[in-house]
């Protein structure tokens, strides 16, 4: 008994999660993403503009109605339901300029649009149904010929042409399908028939023709959003599109004044080095290869960066993954970047952890992370502060961290910090060296270690780049 009402509570969570899903799609919320809103507003658009597309059309559809109405019916009766088809569809027509003329493109706004629709469309539809139940009542208990022929007009004319919001097209169908069963099921409740009457067979033909409304809706709603489907598909190509091309634009940027730059001090050197009596003026002379010696180096570096992230791109970069002790590893990191920091009178300040922390990683790459992100501590430092390099557990998770007290990161450019490139100053006169290569790398290794890298940050206050890792039986030892 206990497993049939877990059974049935679980049957009943089912139902309730697919209901509140669908409610969800009929009327999203603001928590759907920018792509969702805008095919919401196209939809929107291209539903608003095709119904005014066909204004006239309906006016012919009621003029005709109404007129046949007047003439076998009563006059009366096809007046009134003509104005209410006039009033309601004058109201529809409102709502759509109202979403063609929209200045507000916000989503909350498009929100209350549909609903506007909605309930325009929704004014509509009963106004055709009421149109369609009193021919009903005045053809009294008979074929009714006229009214479901009306009603079928209807439903295929919404299946046509109200395909582009789903939300409407079922409000219509709901209302037209329910009236198309009631009109002859109330002959058959109503005459008490049996089943060898033909009213069970208009029944069931009403059923037949209802069905085929349906298909209809059905097959033009998955034709619309396939075409929707195929128009994101373009437009997300064509934003890739862009976006390679704007990569492209910046290497060729980043890397022709990265590699102009020291090409013209080592060829400025080479060329006073030639013209130069060395023995007269051996001082400049080491001054000069000094120069081109450090520039040769940048190339180098640059060259690295270059073909590293080529590796990564081809999912090529090889690891050597061995027990690594992050005190030793930090002490030498800061060793290997004192004379680049002693450059700028930059102190680097080394916190070892009080226990040996051992983690699995590739030596030479995480030295190639480290040192990536002192640099970048240096740089962005002010002259004569310090750096804090430190490791430690924090909730079992190995974590290394780098911090300045630098210029620090705007809150505008937290997104642009990992991406190929991409620099917090990216112009040509830019104050600070760099390709914008080396923190996209960073977080490429982090990343191929299972670890996660993240900063906080506070513009004229510094910055701290935190490397966590994941937590494993040998991080710590007595």
């Amino acid at each position: 008994m206990i497993d049939g009402k877990t059974k049935s509570y679980h049957l009943m969570q089912v139902w309730a999660f697919r209901w509140s899903r669908r409610l969800r799609t009929m009327f999203p919320s603001a928590r759907f993403s920018v792509e969702e809103a805008r095919r919401l507003k196209k939809q929107m658009h291209d539903f608003a503009s095709g119904g005014l597309a066909l204004f006239w059309q309906r006016q012919g559809i009621y003029a005709g109605a109404a007129i046949l109405c007047g003439f076998y019916y009563s006059i009366p009766i096809a007046v009134l339901c003509y104005l209410l088809c006039q009033a309601t569809d004058l109201f529809d027509s409102f709502i759509s300029l109202r979403v063609i003329n929209r200045k507000d493109h916000s989503f909350r706004h498009s929100i209350a649009l549909l609903k506007w629709l909605f309930f325009s469309n929704t004014l509509s539809s009963l106004a055709v149904a009421t149109f369609t139940l009193l021919i009903a009542k005045l053809e009294g208990p008979t074929e009714h010929f006229s009214s479901l022929f009306f009603l079928f007009a209807a439903g295929l004319f919404a299946a046509v042409n109200n395909h582009q919001l789903p939300q409407v097209l079922a409000v219509r169908l709901v209302t037209y399908g329910g009236l198309f069963i009631f009109i002859p099921g109330a002959d058959i409740w109503n005459e008490h028939t049996s089943y060898q009457s033909t009213a069970w067979l208009h029944f069931a033909t009403a059923l037949f023709v209802l069905y085929f409304v349906l298909e209809c809706s059905v097959i033009f709603l998955r034709l619309y959003q396939k075409g929707l489907d195929q128009l994101d598909a373009l437009r997300a190509e064509r934003d890739r599109a862009q976006e390679s091309y704007e990569i492209k634009s910046q290497f060729v940027s980043v890397v022709s004044h990265e590699l102009r730059t020291p090409l013209t001090s080592i060829n400025g050197s080479l060329t006073l080095l030639r013209e130069t009596d060395l023995a007269k003026n051996p001082d400049s002379a080491t001054r000069m290869l000094d120069i081109a010696h450090k520039n040769s180096q940048r190339l180098s570096k640059l060259i690295n960066d270059l073909l590293d992230i080529q590796k990564m791109e081809a999912h090529k970069m090889t690891y050597f993954f061995s027990a690594t002790d992050l005190g030793e590893l930090i002490e030498e990191a800061a060793q290997s970047v004192a004379p680049y920091a002693d450059q700028f009178e930059t102190v680097i300040r080394v916190t070892c952890p009080k226990r040996p922390i051992t983690i699995r990683a590739d030596h030479e790459r995480m030295m190639q992370v480290l040192d990536n992100l002192l640099s970048n501590a240096v740089k962005f430092s002010h002259r004569g502060s310090y750096i804090e390099l430190s490791a430690s557990l924090e909730d079992d998770h190995p974590t290394l961290k780098v911090r300045d007290f630098g210029i620090g990161i705007p809150d505008d450019a937290r997104d642009l910090v990992f991406e190929k490139f991409s620099q917090v100053d990216n112009s040509d006169r830019r104050n600070f060296d760099g390709t914008g290569l080396g923190l996209s790398i960073v977080r490429q290794i982090v990343d191929d270690h299972d670890a996660e890298i993240d900063f906080e940050s506070a513009p004229g206050e510094g910055t701290c780049f935190y490397v966590t890792f994941p937590p494993s039986s040998g991080d710590t030892n007595e």
